[in-house]
């Protein structure tokens, strides 16, 4: 693996910084037989040569309105089309039975993904020899195993990746007799044909997935009316039996990392980078939250100017 550190590209802001309106165009295509919906976006008024693309996904239990509508918009500031997505079960995709709904399954999402990257290659506002993704927390693991062996993809970024193994799993949720618990929890939903429980609430709240407050609580952040809001304990097994800080060696295409000390488990992407073979930039942001990723301004602007660097370079070697 060969790190890099990075600047700010300075000269790409100040050519796509005139850049104020965005268009967006909802949007269709299907996974294994289910329908999802999305949203391409383009500058206003785009005619001409097709554009280099970003698929941005978000955080668990997080619909395409949120932190991936936030930097799909910032990298079409920056020259490029954005397209974003629900999955599966979530939002506006998929009319699942409810075993199956609100459910984070790591295969279904990488597949969707996957789905994604086949669906923006055949539109004729995308350059298809420059894709990229870039994946927002949870969804940092599903975007690696998308992009891994996929000669679609040229570049892949993780903002504030989540990316956990079997050890960093024990450590967040209460060690190996927690990890059990909450998969027998997982089992016992799966037989009752799931169990929908509220997925964000206030601080001490009982019976939530995320009694923390903060972002998916408040109304002007990621408490908008399109947010579902609910987990499914049928998921819990599949989520807590997935490591995808282990799966660096399948990936081969250049990786940029914008991470925090102060944000979830920096741990699991210094275990990733170890085994991942490619180029790697990594960012290292000071004092910078896992909620601060998903919409604070400066925040948010620090990590998609790294990503625009990092998607912009084309190199016949890339992969």
């Amino acid at each position: 693996m060969k790190m890099f550190a990075t600047t700010t590209a300075a000269a790409l802001m100040a050519s796509t910084s005139a850049i104020a309106q965005i268009e967006t165009r909802s949007v269709t295509f299907t996974n294994e037989g289910q329908t999802l919906t999305g949203t391409l976006y383009l500058p206003e008024g785009y005619e001409g040569s097709s554009l280099p693309m970003v698929v941005v996904t978000g955080a668990w239990t997080s619909v395409e309105e949120q932190m991936p509508r936030v930097y799909a918009k910032e990298m079409v500031e920056r020259g490029f089309a954005a397209f974003t997505f629900d999955f599966r079960g979530w939002g506006k995709s998929g009319d699942l039975p409810n075993n199956v709904r609100f459910v984070e399954n790591p295969s279904a999402k990488s597949s969707d993904i996957r789905a994604a990257f086949e669906f923006v290659a055949s539109l004729p506002e995308v350059d298809a020899t420059r894709i990229n993704g870039l994946g927002i927390c949870a969804s940092a693991g599903y975007m690696v195993d998308a992009v891994s062996g996929n000669d679609l993809v040229q570049r892949i970024g993780l903002v504030a990746p989540w990316l956990q193994n079997k050890e960093i799993v024990e450590a967040v949720y209460g060690g190996a007799a927690g990890v059990a618990g909450l998969i027998e929890v997982s089992r016992a939903a799966d037989s009752a044909g799931g169990q929908i429980i509220p997925a964000a609430g206030p601080e001490g709240a009982e019976g939530v997935l995320m009694p923390i407050g903060g972002y998916y609580y408040e109304e002007d952040r990621g408490a908008i009316p399109a947010y579902d809001n609910k987990w499914n304990n049928s998921g819990w097994e599949d989520w807590l039996t997935y490591y995808p800080a282990d799966h660096a060696t399948g990936l081969t295409q250049p990786l940029a990392v914008v991470h925090s000390e102060a944000a979830a488990i920096p741990q699991g992407v210094q275990t990733f980078l170890q085994s991942y073979l490619g180029d790697a930039t990594l960012e290292m942001l000071e004092n910078v939250t896992q909620f601060d990723f998903y919409d604070n301004p400066e925040d948010v602007t620090r990590a998609a100017d790294v990503m625009a660097e990092h998607f912009n370079i084309t190199d016949n070697n890339d992969r």
